[in-house]
């Protein structure tokens, strides 16, 4: 079987940086992955997905994107950016009621040109917030247009392709600067960056058996969505296929652990709330509260918990948030 045609269009700025972070409190030496400077629409690891969902509407000659999240959705607001600059209209599908002001993403999706569609759905209430992605869909093709329909968080087998050349990416800049890294650290919800991250690490590891490759940890923040060691490597797989891989990955190279989440998904914790101060005091990361920062919580946690050895190298990708951080609560 042919391998299926895979279009790439640059949306992004990379290689973003691997910067130091200096020590950990176990002694672990912190790096930290800047995907919160990919460029796109004031940056965020979503970029990296978008350079191939993007690249698959173009070539499906699609004339708008559609896409849905949470009301302060940075994967919604990086793909108003990316249809602004490809020029294609882009719907955005929302949780929440339509603000008497528009703030943080929202404001700046709205600048970058994209018609907002506020569905008063919970920020968590997933089904009916893709059911809404579908149906405007529907309305959309019936009106003429050839819309890209894209799911929440862009994880999609294509999507996550993004995040398996990221793992490239990040071993050869471990190669670079003469270090091994022990493990990744991230946070995850719909799964994409989660499920490229693995492909990435299964393809490297079937290249070279021997190779030291690091351990891949996902932060979950999200309640009942790819929450699963077995949907996360169900997807990688997908991406693997389409990347012509024969390696496959199993549910056991999959690490969730969801413990750092709270009571949900969009709400704070204390623990995020310090990683914030911490990280902001630290290297001047600045943290989104409801989902990098959860992520990061995770990480100070796992070391806290004396699972980094001294001089180990762990990676936090920064997965950017930024303009969550200017919305009135």
């Amino acid at each position: 079987m042919a391998q299926p045609k895979i279009n790439r269009v640059t949306l992004a700025t990379l290689p973003t940086p691997l910067e130091s972070g200096g020590k950990l409190q176990s002694g672990a030496n912190l790096w930290v992955k800047r995907d919160d400077l990919t460029g796109l629409g004031v940056g965020g690891n979503k970029a990296r997905k978008l350079e191939f969902l993007c690249g698959e509407a173009l070539d499906n000659d699609a004339t708008c994107l559609v896409t849905v999240g949470a009301a302060q959705s940075n994967h919604c607001r990086m793909t108003a950016a990316a249809g602004a600059r490809l020029n294609l209209a882009t719907h955005l599908v929302l949780s929440g009621a339509k603000p008497k002001r528009l703030e943080g993403n929202q404001m700046l999706a709205a600048m970058f040109g994209a018609q907002l569609h506020h569905t008063g759905f919970e920020a968590n209430d997933w089904k009916n917030l893709e059911t809404a992605r579908a149906e405007l869909t529907k309305d959309l093709i019936r009106d003429g247009q050839r819309p890209h329909s894209i799911p929440i968080g862009g994880s999609t087998a294509v999507g996550a392709i993004g995040y398996a050349v990221a793992f490239d990416e990040i071993i050869a800049q471990c190669e670079t600067q003469k270090f091994v890294a022990d493990a990744i650290v991230f946070t995850t919800s719909s799964g994409g960056t989660h499920a490229g991250l693995i492909a990435g690490l299964v393809r490297a590891r079937a290249k070279d058996p021997q190779k030291v490759l690091p351990k891949v940890i996902g932060i979950g923040v999200a309640k009942g969505f790819a929450l699963s060691a077995e949907s996360v490597a169900e997807l990688a797989n997908e991406t693997l296929a389409l990347l012509g891989e024969t390696a496959r990955a199993t549910p056991n190279d999959v690490i969730i652990d969801p413990s750092y989440m709270g009571s949900d998904y969009a709400v704070p914790t204390q623990a995020a709330t310090e990683a914030t101060t911490w990280a902001a005091h630290r290297g001047a990361w600045v943290l989104d509260p409801v989902y990098s920062a959860k992520g990061f919580s995770g990480l100070l946690g796992h070391d806290a918990q004396g699972e980094f050895a001294a001089d180990s190298n762990i990676i936090f990708i920064h997965t950017g948030g930024l303009p969550s951080l200017f919305v009135t609560h």
